[in-house]
C-alpha cells in the first residue's frame, strides 16, 4: 500500500516522501481497520513532521490524525461498528496511509445524511471547538466572543458553533475574503487582525469588553486582544499558530477576574501519554452526534475547501502557511470509496 512515511524530521520536502509498505495485519480486540479514502491537513501536521509538536512519535512514522474512509474488520470487543461502515477517526499519527489499525474508541460512524466533506472536519476542528466553548467554558446566548484565526478549521468551527448556540460573534481574521466567509458562517462583526484599533473596536461592539476570547493563535495578537477582554472574561487558549504563546499580564488578570483556560483537545481523544480515551469515549460520541444532527440540520456548515494528492502534501502545507486556503483541507489516500 502507499503511505507518506518520515524517516526523520526535518522539512516535510525533505522527509515527507509516499513510499510503499506492507498492509497492516489484522486488528487488535479494540481496534478497527480502515481503508482511508482522505485525510485533513493542519499546521499541526507540519510540526509534527518536524518535530516540534508537543510529542514526538517513533520513527519512521506516518503523519495524519484525522481521517475518512470504510471499516473492512473489527477485532474483538468492538460494539457499534461494522465492515462496510463509512467512518471518521482520529489518530496521534499514521493516518496518511491506505489502510490502518485505529483503536475504535476514537472512530465514529457517518449517518448516511453527511458527505465525506461534511463528515472529514467534524472530530478535530468542529470537536475541538465545541469541547472547549461548551464543556470548558461553558457558552451561554449572553456571551460575546471574539474568534481569533476565524479563517482557519478551527477558527471557523468555533464561528459557527458559537453563533449557533446564540451567542454574539466577533470574527478576527487576516484577509477580507476570511472576513467575508466568516460573516457568512454566523459571526456578527468581522475584523482585520492589523486593524491599529481593533482593540477599541471589540470594546465598542460589546459595550466595554468581550466576555470570551477564543485563541488558538497566540503570540501578538492575542497580546493585542486581551487589552479588551471584559471584567471576568475567560480566555480559551488552544494552540500557537503564530509561532509563541502569549506574554499576558497577570496583574491585569488579577484585578479583572480573568480566567485562562489552558485546553487540550488531546487529553480526551487518547493523545497523552496515558491514553485517556476510554475514559471520555461516551462524552466525545454524545458530542460527535451531536455535531453530526447540527450539520445534517444545516445549523453548521463543515466543509473541504480544497484536496491533494497523496504526493502534494509539501504544496498543502505551503498553501496553509501562505494563507492561500480558508477552511479545511485534505489530502487524497485511496479516493473515492463509495
Amino acid at each position: 500500500m502507499k503511505a507518506i512515511v518520515c524517516q526523520s524530521f526535518g522539512d516535510p520536502r525533505q522527509v515527507a516522501k509516499v513510499e510503499e509498505l506492507p498492509m497492516p495485519g489484522a486488528p487488535a480486540h479494540n481496534e478497527v481497520t480502515i481503508d482511508v479514502a482522505y485525510a485533513t491537513v493542519s499546521h499541526a501536521t507540519e510540526l509534527l513532521i518536524r518535530g516540534t509538536y508537543q510529542s514526538d512519535p517513533p520513527l519512521p512514522f506516518s503523519p495524519g490524525t484525522e481521517v475518512y474512509g470504510r471499516i473492512v474488520a473489527c477485532g474483538a470487543d468492538v460494539v457499534g461498528l461494522k465492515p462496510g461502515d463509512r467512518v471518521v477517526a482520529m489518530r496521534r499519527w499514521g493516518g496518511y496511509a491506505q489502510r490502518i489499525n485505529c483503536r475504535a474508541t476514537t472512530v465514529y460512524r457517518v449517518p448516511e445524511a453527511l458527505s465525506w466533506q461534511q463528515a472529514l472536519p467534524l472530530p478535530l476542528s468542529y470537536g475541538t471547538a465545541y469541547s472547549a466553548l461548551v464543556w470548558k467554558a461553558q457558552i451561554t446566548p449572553q456571551d460575546q466572543i471574539v474568534v481569533l484565526g476565524a479563517g482557519s478549521g478551527v477558527g471557523l468551527a468555533a464561528v459557527e458553533i458559537a453563533s449557533t448556540l446564540g451567542a454574539q460573534v466577533i470574527a478576527v481574521a487576516s484577509s477580507e475574503e476570511k472576513r467575508q466567509l466568516a460573516r457568512a458562517h454566523g459571526a456578527h462583526l468581522a475584523l482585520s487582525s492589523a486593524d491599529e484599533n481593533l482593540v477599541q473596536k471589540i470594546k465598542t461592539e460589546t459595550e466595554g469588553g468581550a466576555s470570551i476570547i477564543f485563541d488558538p493563535v497566540g503570540a501578538q495578537l492575542m497580546e493585542q486582544v486581551f487589552k479588551s477582554t471584559a471584567q471576568g472574561a475567560q480566555i480559551l487558549s488552544i494552540g500557537f499558530a503564530a509561532g509563541r504563546p502569549p506574554k499576558l499580564p497577570q496583574n491585569i488578570m488579577l484585578v479583572k477576574n480573568l480566567t485562562l483556560h489552558g485546553f487540550f483537545y488531546g487529553q480526551y481523544i487518547g493523545w497523552t501519554p496515558t491514553d485517556q480515551s476510554v475514559r471520555y469515549e461516551t462524552q466525545m460520541r454524545g458530542m460527535m452526534r451531536a455535531l453530526q444532527q447540527l450539520a445534517i440540520d444545516g445549523r453548521i456548515r463543515p466543509e473541504i475547501v480544497k484536496t491533494y494528492e497523496i504526493d502534494a502534501l509539501c504544496a498543502a502545507l505551503d498553501d496553509l502557511n501562505e494563507r492561500r486556503v480558508t477552511g479545511k483541507i485534505a489530502i487524497t489516500i485511496n479516493g473515492d470509496l463509495e
